[in-house]
């Protein structure tokens, strides 16, 4: 652990990896001794050389767990995480031996894109985006410790936790179309509130409808015809055309998800030993899937998932409240629509053909997001069966995001794509780098309107702390994987 810390954040990739296509490396299973399997990272030269030594060693380590299938890989915004390098990715034979690890996931269970269409233009919007985002700012509560307006007992938030997005349906935060259009509806089958501790309850029942700190945001963009690559998938997901405003929440499942995480890392690290199983790395403790503990985590993982959907959902209905207000126009006038809702950070039960047979895999996602194709229809809402699963990957608030399609290719990668630019410097470096205020008002110059918790949070979040999203897209389209619909162009911010 010591030695990981010590070179996390050296540059250069190790000798010993080899290339295997233009955007496709890997280390091999003589490494490292331990690796079941080979290690891959989707990435261009340049983003290689860029790499934190992290991602080498802690992508390797992962490639050592018990029934880990085909290959370890790391997206093109990999950079050092805790256990798991952030854009790591890996399936395991649930039958056989595979494990489950909250490294593997991330203590923010669910944290996840959601992007909503409008009918509004910028000409609409820009006049009034200070107003706009100063609203929003005080409807959806951002930074660390923050409550929402939802209030619940510890008994009806046990609910959202079983119910998810769906129990925002039936208390009037949801409509069907919204419950349609988010990643499994908006509810993680399974989910168990009896395997959740009563401090990740209490850490969690007053955060619905909340944002949080760190790179969570509430973004304002522009769609630009520039920035349209697809017109006929943009206009399946209600992208029209020039001057769209449309809006993109990044959060997740606030302190109850880091809870879970904490209480079953300590849990898997004593019970470890009856099970056989040594790791390299004890922030990659786990349990085997199969177990009573790898269960009951499982459990425990979708009630976090399902508070997530339900906080995001939540604040869509403030969302739609506050354009409401400030645009003196009806919800239905506004068509404040959903796009789509999808994680990035959880584990998932999903089918694969490995070595010709189909087997069921637990798919650990932890800063990477599910890309299905068409061919996966049966996952998806109707009407995106014939082009695939919207993949919404969020960029820095200088520099703006995309949305994009997965495709049938993505099952090399078990489905999975990259879920955003990526980090590139340690916050605290960011900080000492830039000043918020300064970075703010340069911001405002350029026509993007930002609202920040603290200044300091806004210096973590500089566009220089994170890869060119460019370069990034482009790697995932060339690995096949995901293709372009849509940049879309940030001009107001709400940042936790």
């Amino acid at each position: 652990m010591e030695d990981q810390e010590q070179n996390a954040h050296k540059i250069g990739a190790p000798p010993e990896l080899k290339q295997i296509s233009e955007v496709v490396w890997e280390l091999p299973i003589g490494y490292k001794p331990g690796m079941l399997v080979p290690a891959r990272i989707i990435a261009t030269k340049e983003l290689i050389d860029s790499m934190d030594g992290g991602v080498f060693k802690q992508i390797s380590n992962v490639a050592c767990l018990p029934g880990i299938q085909k290959f370890a890989y790391c997206m093109s915004d990999g950079h050092w995480g805790y256990g798991f390098p952030i854009g790591g990715v890996a399936a395991f034979d649930v039958e056989n031996g595979g494990v489950i690890s909250p490294g593997g996931i991330g203590f923010d269970i669910n944290c996840g894109m959601r992007l909503m269409t409008t009918n509004l233009t910028v000409e609409e919007v820009r006049p009034k985006i200070k107003q706009l985002v100063d609203e929003l700012y005080k409807a959806v509560p951002a930074g660390v410790g923050c409550k929402g307006f939802v209030k619940l007992t510890k008994e009806q938030f046990k609910e959202v936790m079983i119910d998810g997005a769906q129990w925002c349906q039936r208390n009037s935060y949801a409509t069907a179309d919204d419950v349609e259009n988010i990643e499994d509806n908006g509810k993680i089958p399974r989910a168990d509130a009896s395997k959740v501790s009563d401090k990740a309850i209490q850490r969690g029942f007053d955060q619905l409808g909340t944002l949080g700190s760190g790179n969570h945001y509430l973004e304002i963009q522009e769609v630009k015809k520039e920035n349209i690559y697809d017109a006929k998938a943009a206009k399946i997901m209600g992208i029209t055309g020039e001057g769209q405003i449309v809006i993109m929440v990044h959060c997740g499942s606030r302190g109850m998800g880091h809870q879970i995480g904490t209480d079953y890392l300590k849990l898997f690290l004593d019970i470890m030993p009856k099970y056989g199983i040594t790791i390299l790395d004890k922030e990659l403790a786990c349990a085997p899937f199969s177990s009573p503990e790898g269960q009951d985590y499982y459990a425990a993982m979708a009630c976090a998932a399902n508070m997530a959907f339900a906080n995001r959902q939540v604040i869509t209905h403030r969302i739609r409240e506050v354009f409401a207000k400030v645009f003196q126009k009806t919800q239905e006038e506004l068509g404040i629509k959903l796009v789509y809702d999808v994680a990035h950070n959880i584990a998932k039960l999903e089918k694969y053909i490995i070595d010709g047979k189909e087997k069921e895999l637990l798919v650990h996602r932890k800063g990477s997001t599910r890309a299905f194709g068409p061919a996966k229809n049966a996952y998806l809402p109707k009407k995106y069966a014939s082009i695939g699963q919207p993949v919404i990957l969020g960029g820095s608030m200088e520099t703006g995001s995309y949305l994009l399609l997965g495709t049938d290719q993505a099952a090399e990668t078990f489905s999975s794509t990259a879920h955003g630019a990526g980090r590139t410097m340690s916050r605290a470096k960011a900080k000492n780098l830039v000043r918020g205020d300064v970075l703010q008002k340069d911001m405002e110059k350029r026509g993007i309107y930002v609202h920040g918790v603290t200044m300091a949070g806004l210096a973590e979040e500089a566009g220089q702390a994170y890869k060119d999203i460019e370069v990034v897209v482009d790697s995932l389209e060339k690995a096949g994987i995901t293709k372009r619909v849509v940049a879309l162009k940030p001009i107001g911010n709400v940042k936790g």
